[in-house]
């Protein structure tokens, strides 16, 4: 159960413009993935919020299944040679995991401060 008391910016504002989960105006990043100390807005400790490998996870599974299909019906519909699907897909991979990877992180970051006590450690764990 989220914690109603803590201030908290918009899902859809922390992840697609890469804001702090607090106060949806500070940065979260800075550079392409590397998250900031903190929020130079609200002083919100980004300390604690690790996503891992999640957001890749996230991003890869569909992308390999939206890949594949669609690398089927173009075969099957339009039939172009083997050096089509080589040119296409791997730069398709690249952008398309490219272009979500922030946001993804983002994202997971807001969930993180919303269903987690990071500051105060989790609750329940001593």
């Amino acid at each position: 159960m989220p914690d109603v008391s803590k201030p908290r910016a918009p899902l859809v504002v922390a992840a697609l413009f890469c804001r702090c989960p607090r106060c949806g105006l500070g940065r979260l990043f800075e550079g392409y993935l590397k998250v900031r100390p903190g929020c130079e807005v609200c002083g919100l400790s980004f300390a604690g919020h690790d996503t891992a490998d999640g957001p890749a996870f996230f991003i890869m599974m569909p992308l390999c299944i939206i890949t594949a299909v669609a690398a089927l019906l173009l075969d099957r519909f339009a039939a172009p040679p083997i050096w089509v699907h080589f040119a296409i897909w791997p730069a398709f991979i690249t952008l398309t995991a490219g272009l979500a990877l922030r946001p993804v992180k983002a994202a997971m970051i807001a969930l993180q401060y919303r269903f987690r006590d990071v500051e105060h450690g989790i609750k329940g764990v001593e």
